[in-house]
């Protein structure tokens, strides 16, 4: 059934009274089945990731968690602002400051968030919520925010029949007109934590974790600097026939992963170097080396994009064909190069040890990424995208074991996840912030086997072997189809 937030009546829902005589205004209610237990643990997610309510928001920033006391805040940087509500007992105060998604148009809000208690003579328990944005008008409000001087969010729960409702009240700024559209977001925000409670009641469990390997802070906030620094000028130069703020966006935020990534892995070291196997259009070789970073890319074939770029990255773009050293013959060792080429030609698969090896939607590069890897014993990051085995044919990766039946996609990561850690890696996966449904990045720069412990001649056997690669491979020069 789809939901369907009841107007609240004045005179029979419960109006929230602050201790200092203000009273709140009671807008929408609906019946739940979840405990007090979890309508704490779902608003604790919707106080850490606005962004479930809003897409104009990125995250948000923790600056204050702490059991609420009398003792006044004197020790942190953004005071929250405290407000007793008659009959409830204050247990948590909380500050955040909400970060949109774009700093150039939208500026940050920072809001306290009060936990409070309250049990009722009849047993009912009640959980109550309260947000109150740092402004003092509506006029001061961004436009990602309700107008108004705070939101509530009343639970109240019935152990015996564990049954309960969940309510939101406003409290509205004085002398300000009541917005249609702001009382139309208090049944968006109702139906949110109606369907996230119930979800969780019902033994949901999140699919998806994003910002494992790099803190989300530190992503987006790299993101929302190379977006505003590079997104309007590469997007009006493009050159390509496919979407450009598809590929533009997807990029700016692989890159702001691997800086982030890089900015762990090198923060005691020199940086290696970096080589983008199956480069295609180039751009994330040209943000990254624009942001600092040394290194190259190259592909079968040389893209419109690449003579858009300035000199320096257009120096590191090579039109290329990699065929792996492991599995040359006479076909191709005739033209190997070492390295870089100024044409055509052919690649053996070896880079200096520890360069870092980028393989973004790299498609019949992706299963000898890992492979790759360890020959040059160099880290790496793998973006699946199209199934190829180790030939370069297109095939379908083989279903896990197990009852549950997988998608080709996810098929897939898990077949090349196989490769590399038969290959002695070990494997993180993040789920990357990028506009494409094939989003799973397999991260390699740990060993669980030593480089010299892994036969990877009888290893490239075991997956089929690699007979006519090289055939393979060299049609991709008259045309390739990949648009990255």
């Amino acid at each position: 059934m789809a939901f369907k937030a009841e107007p609240c009546v004045l005179g029979e829902s419960p109006v929230l009274e602050q201790s200092s005589g203000e009273s709140w205004t009671p807008l929408f209610w609906h019946s739940c089945s979840f405990p007090p237990e979890i309508f704490a643990q779902v608003m604790q997610n919707l106080i850490r990731n606005p962004n479930i309510n809003s897409t104009k928001l990125f995250r948000a920033d923790i600056s204050l968690d702490r059991p609420f006391t009398e003792s006044p805040f004197h020790d942190v940087e953004i005071p929250p602002r405290i407000i007793h509500i008659k009959g409830f007992n204050l247990k948590q105060v909380m500050v955040r400051t909400m970060i949109p998604r774009n700093v150039q148009l939208d500026k940050p809000l920072d809001q306290t968030c009060l936990i409070y208690e309250k049990t009722l003579p009849e047993g009912e328990i009640q959980s109550l919520v309260i947000y109150l944005p740092h402004v003092s008008s509506a006029a001061e409000t961004p436009f990602y925010h309700p107008a108004v001087y705070g939101i509530a969010f009343l639970h109240t729960y019935s152990p015996l029949s564990k049954q309960g409702n969940i309510a939101i009240h406003y409290s509205f700024f004085e002398n300000e007109p009541k917005d249609e559209k702001v009382i139309r977001t208090a049944g968006h925000l109702l139906q949110v934590l109606h369907k996230h409670g119930q979800g969780t009641a019902a033994g949901y469990v999140k699919r998806v974790q994003h910002d494992v390997i790099v803190p989300q802070t530190v992503s987006q906030n790299i993101y929302s600097r190379l977006k505003s620094k590079y997104a309007k000028s590469l997007i009006d130069s493009w050159a390509e026939v496919t979407d450009p703020s598809k590929h533009v966006f997807e990029d700016l935020s692989i890159a702001a992963f691997l800086m982030g990534l890089w900015d762990d892995m090198y923060k005691d070291t020199p940086f290696p170097g970096f080589v983008d196997i199956g480069c295609g259009n180039g751009l994330l070789v040209h943000i990254l080396i624009e942001e600092g970073y040394s290194g190259w890319g190259f592909d079968a074939r040389r893209r419109k994009s690449w003579a858009t770029y300035g000199s320096k990255t257009r120096e590191n773009l090579q039109e290329l064909v990699l065929v792996p050293s492991k599995i040359q013959t006479e076909f191709s060792t005739g033209d190997i190069m070492d390295g870089k080429s100024n044409g055509p030609g052919v690649h053996n698969g070896i880079f200096p040890d520890g360069t870092f090896i980028i393989s973004n939607h790299a498609d019949e590069l992706t299963p000898w990424t890992p492979i790759l890897a360890n020959i040059s014993r160099s880290p790496y990051i793998m973006i699946p995208c199209c199934s190829h085995d180790l030939t370069g044919a297109r095939f379908r990766a083989p279903q896990p074991k197990g009852p549950a039946k997988t998608s080709a996609y996810a098929s897939l990561v898990v077949w090349v996840s196989k490769i590399a850690k038969e290959c002695g890696w070990e494997v993180e996966k993040e789920m990357m912030r990028i506009p494409s449904t094939r989003n799973t990045a397999l991260i390699g720069r740990r060993r669980e086997i030593p480089f010299e412990d892994v036969d990877i001649d009888m290893l490239i056997q075991g997956y089929g072997g690699a007979a006519g690669w090289e055939e393979n491979a060299m049609k991709l020069v008259k045309g390739a189809t990949r648009g990255h």
